[in-house]
């Protein structure tokens, strides 16, 4: 199955048994749809809990915004709540991650303005 969303929070990598490693990290799939006879766009949020066993290092680059295109199987982890109300979230076992577009960085650097050139630092009027 081929999923396409945003990650809503900075990925994390966890140890388990026999030294392996997960990244787990959760997406929101946004869609919209017109019902019928209406005028409003209707906008519905679908949260995915993915998890990736293949690389720990791709974690560092798996944060907050970040769109991402992803592989594998989905699945459905249900249960009893405090409530005793039946729970359900979705989730992913991914076996491939594409990036297709960076998270914007939160406090970006300012960029320094260009010197200003003198005329003095024009390097056409050296005496030879």
């Amino acid at each position: 199955m081929e999923i396409t969303g945003r990650i809503v929070k900075d990925a994390s990598v966890f140890k388990v048994k026999q030294n392996r490693e997960v990244v787990n990290f959760s997406i929101a799939v946004n869609d919209s749809y017109k019902p019928k006879g209406s005028t409003e766009t209707k906008k519905i949020v679908t949260y995915i809990d993915c998890s990736y066993w293949l690389s720990a290092g791709l974690a560092q680059w798996l944060k907050k915004g970040t769109l991402v295109q992803l592989f594998g199987r989905i699945g459905l982890n249900v249960y009893i709540g405090n409530d005793a109300q039946a729970h359900g979230s979705l989730t992913f076992h991914t076996s491939d991650i594409k990036i297709l577009v960076f998270a914007q960085a939160e406090n970006p650097k300012a960029v320094p303005a260009p010197k200003q050139q003198k005329e003095s630092d024009n390097p056409d009027d050296l005496p030879f």
